[in-house]
């Protein structure tokens, strides 16, 4: 989840341990004894944290999709108009690549479990990825005049499907390097938003 530097607290490791298990092994693959066993706790001691199983996986799937927008309206916030739609569409761009390198397991459990949440959860995590992306497609345009809102759109689902490809590049330790990875990352989602923005002849 969101990078910290104070030591993250009881109910973050078990949440960490839970996303990297439930993203291994699938939600139903995994008890609540082998979260526990993961963070040092007995099973059982989970229950003081959470009612059980499937709040993890609501408290996971809800969380990110709201760090994720507030993390976005922070950046534009420090913007205040003093930045050029391109530097802000890169700090978005910096923001997102952070989350698809740090919290890879999180990808894997959205496009696997999003299905698991009760309907409330999922429609409010639906509702967070929504004012994300137009978030993002208001950036976009400014940074891209010749988009329209429709093609902008279309550009923003594209570069999230390419940033959220870090569960496929192999193993952490496989990569190229995070500070390398990201680089690449960055110039790809932007190349993709520069030939969105071209005119076809």
């Amino acid at each position: 989840m969101v990078s910290r530097t104070d030591a993250p607290t009881r109910r973050e490791q078990i949440l960490k341990e839970a996303a990297r298990l439930f993203a291994e092994r699938g939600f139903h693959g995994v008890g609540v004894d082998e979260i526990g066993a993961a963070v040092g706790i007995s099973g059982p001691g989970l229950y003081r944290h959470f009612p059980g199983k499937d709040a993890m996986l609501a408290e996971l799937l809800v969380g990110i999709s709201g760090q994720l927008l507030t993390g976005a309206r922070r950046r534009l916030a420090e913007a205040d108009g003093r930045t050029g739609a391109s530097e802000v569409l890169d700090s978005l761009i910096e923001g997102h690549i952070d989350f698809a390198l740090d919290d890879r397991p999180l990808i894997t459990l959205h496009d696997r479990e999003l299905d698991r949440l009760r309907d409330s959860d999922r429609k409010l995590v639906r509702q967070l990825q929504r004012q994300y992306v137009e978030l993002w497609v208001e950036v976009v345009r400014e940074a891209h005049p010749a988009l329209t809102e429709p093609a902008a759109r279309s550009a923003v689902h594209s570069v999230f499907g390419l940033l959220n490809s870090t569960p496929h590049l192999g193993r952490a330790g496989t990569l190229p390097g995070r500070g390398t990875t990201a680089t690449l990352l960055h110039r790809m989602a932007r190349g993709a938003f520069a030939a969105a923005g071209t005119p076809e002849d």
